[in-house]
């Protein structure tokens, strides 16, 4: 997946992937392909990465000629896919059956192609290599109701609050002591309102399923039937987003907020927190030096003492005509080694077992930036990622418009998220 300048999720349509697979898929795994990956490790196979060729084609030639020079008879063709309509592209290929052998994939993008049959379970085909992930990671490409594991963790990326040290200041609270709970946060995203006289918002997006998680609202049941994230605790979180919208202590355009969007207001100074990643402390300093001289950073904020954490996989078409090729190289691309020399040319974080207790994580050095660096990588060891893995793109938007409903007044907290859940529900059994 392209690397953001923050750790928000790509945006996939999941809703195509649901709609088009069931064309082609015969739903049993098996179609050209096999899950024994024991034989010998030779053939044509091509590897698809996400917006990833611009930034990182030297490292990407580099790992397949690596693998082709210690698998002799073994030809890896790397492809690389644009960002924007990368579901739509997979979906396309998927019903076609010309999806590569190998395939990088976030969780809600291999669901269906797991159910359809398109992706390999690994716990058949790579079990053996479990051990080298964290649990955590591992299970992050599982689907509810389904056995199996469908793709390789790769790398994942958390990363803390930013917010602007002056306009704390300026509101009387004290910049040190930033927020740590949810009741500080809003009471401080209030006060600084109040005293700026609605023109500094605190936040400047609603919230979304994630933020529902760090919550501690239940999201689905485990049996992934049916979605939950209207229960009381939900409903008690979007009456509190409703209090800051009224307050003006969330920003008017929240909306229609994108990461993009919230990003430059607070690089402008408009709103005084945002979610970010070590990535941005060099785009302060490049492109807003008043702002980095007066930058804050401290912990997500999180109910259930987890912060939340983002996914990348890598799957195998489990048609491929290269079972032993295809894992092999699966497993070549997200192994420790491979994933610390990535780490090390952007700021993302291994999958791998052991990995984040390298010095390269866990050592200071006076920076900013490593400060940062060292913070996330001990919150994504426990990190969870909260986005259920069959909450689609439609799903996404089916909550969102509930959120902004419930924010402008149209239905109450509790009816808008009632019905969410509802519409969700029966997209699930759509899918």
């Amino acid at each position: 997946m392209r690397i953001s300048r923050t750790p928000r999720r790509a945006v996939a349509a999941g809703a195509v992937l649901a709609v088009l697979l069931p064309l082609s898929a015969c739903g049993d795994g098996d179609e050209g392909g096999s899950t024994d990956a024991s034989g010998k490790i030779e053939g044509k196979i091509t590897f698809q990465t996400w917006n990833l060729k611009a930034n990182f084609k030297p490292y990407f030639e580099g790992l397949v000629d690596e693998f082709e020079k210690k698998y002799p008879g073994t030809e890896v063709h790397w492809v690389d896919q644009p960002g924007e309509g990368y579901a739509d592209k997979i979906s396309a290929d998927a019903a076609a059956g010309t999806l590569p052998d190998v395939v990088n994939v976030s969780p809600d993008l291999v669901a269906p192609l797991a159910k359809a049959g398109i992706a390999m379970d690994l716990d058949k085909a790579a079990g053996k290599y479990e051990k080298e992930y964290l649990p955590g990671a591992w299970k992050s490409h599982q689907i509810p109701g389904t056995e199996g594991t469908y793709a390789f963790p790769w790398y994942l990326n958390t990363g803390p609050l930013f917010y602007n040290k002056r306009l704390f200041k300026d509101a009387g609270l004290d910049a040190d002591k930033p927020p740590k709970t949810y009741d500080q946060l809003f009471d401080d995203a209030l006060k600084l309102a109040e005293k700026s006289d609605g023109k500094v918002a605190t936040l400047a997006n609603v919230p979304t399923i994630e933020d529902f998680g760090r919550y501690g609202v239940p999201l689905m049941d485990k049996e992934g039937t049916g979605f939950s994230f209207n229960d009381a605790k939900g409903v008690e979180l979007l009456t509190k987003y409703k209090k800051l919208y009224d307050a003006k202590a969330l920003d008017g355009q929240a909306l229609t907020a994108t990461p993009e969007s919230t990003g430059k207001k607070f690089l402008t100074e408009a709103v005084a927190m945002n979610p970010g990643s070590a990535l941005d402390l060099e785009k302060f300093k490049k492109d807003a030096p008043q702002l980095y001289k007066n930058i804050g950073i401290t912990p997500q904020i999180s109910s259930t003492g987890k912060d939340n954490m983002y996914v990348m996989g890598v799957m195998v078409n489990a048609r491929t005509k290269q079972t032993p090729a295809a894992v092999a190289f699966a497993h070549f691309v997200t192994d420790a080694r491979h994933q610390m020399e990535f780490a090390k040319k952007v700021a993302i974080f291994p999958s791998t077992e052991g990995s984040l207790d390298d010095p390269y994580f866990t050592k200071q050095d006076g920076k900013e930036e490593t400060r940062v660096r060292v913070a996330a990588a001990k919150s994504i060891k426990t990190a969870v990622n909260y986005t259920p893995v069959l909450f689609s793109e439609q799903m996404k938007v089916e909550l969102r418009n509930a959120v902004a409903r419930a924010l402008q007044g149209k239905e109450s907290p509790k009816e808008a998220l009632d019905n969410a859940v509802k519409n969700c529900d029966r997209l699930l059994k759509q899918s």
